[in-house]
């Protein structure tokens, strides 16, 4: 994609907390109107990657350039808030963005969680608070997302939906999308390209559908067991496997 695209972009970004590397002269960029996927074994660097771009972590070495006044959106990987703590969806999504009953109801159905408005936060379902803290986000009209494994406590039938929303979501406002998640052996079919991280970038490339020949002789799609999601082949370095799998990749596919 041409460099006017884009939005956001990681440059050699080195964290360490004292003697432990946690980030390895990392480079990312993404593009405007462009789904790009984290993946990654748990303590690879992927939330601190997030924090860095996001300018809330301060790397030791690198940078991260942003288009200037870009907006910015970010949903969490959990939210916690105590059950006994009176705090409704409606005041919920006030408290850090002033805004008209309008705009809040707009942004709540636009993430098919309109009839939660008046719901305390303490008693929504995973996937209720998932939407809601994509509500939140989307009220900064933002031309960014950063989406820290959004599926997290959601059921398999939420997990499905909660893809394709966020698919609709780049597809109606072309914005970038930055999305974490856990697993390495299966990511969206809608994903642009992923990143495969383990404190350098062992592997990147773009998802690609596996095809068989199906009944009759016509090529059928061999999909994940999540609807909008489907096993990924990429290119690059040279400790891939004859598969085209990095050494992360494979321990992934191992534990999965």
């Amino acid at each position: 994609m041409s460099k006017t695209t884009t939005l956001v972009e990681a440059q050699g970004v080195t964290v360490h907390f004292g003697q432990r590397m946690v980030l390895d002269h990392v480079d990312l960029a993404v593009h405007q109107g462009e789904i790009v996927t984290l993946i990654g074994p748990n303590g690879a660097g992927k939330s601190t990657l997030v924090k860095v771009m996001l300018g809330l972590q301060q790397p030791n070495h690198g940078q991260v350039k942003s288009r200037p006044g870009i907006r910015v959106g970010y949903v969490p990987q959990k939210l916690s808030i105590d059950p006994v703590l009176p705090l409704t969806v409606r005041r919920f999504l006030t408290l850090t963005h002033r805004c008209g009953e309008a705009r809040l109801a707009e942004s709540l159905q636009e993430v098919g969680a309109g009839h939660l408005i008046e719901n305390q936060m303490a008693t929504l379902s995973g996937g209720e608070t998932q939407r809601v803290l994509l509500a939140r986000a989307l009220l900064r009209e933002p031309q960014l997302l950063f989406l820290d494994e959004p599926i997290q406590g959601v059921d398999v039938t939420g997990q499905s939906e909660l893809y394709d929303l966020i698919s609709r979501l780049r597809d109606e406002r072309r914005c970038g999308i930055l999305m974490v998640s856990h697993d390495l052996h299966l990511v969206m079919a809608r994903t642009d390209r992923v990143f495969c991280l383990d404190q350098q970038v062992c592997c990147t490339g773009h998802p690609e559908q596996r095809r068989a020949q199906g009944p009759g002789g016509g090529e059928q799609i061999i999909a994940g067991p999540l609807d909008g999601l489907a096993p990924y082949t990429h290119h690059h370095h040279q400790q891939a496997d004859k598969n085209g799998w990095c050494g992360s990749c494979q321990e992934g596919q191992r534990d999965g």
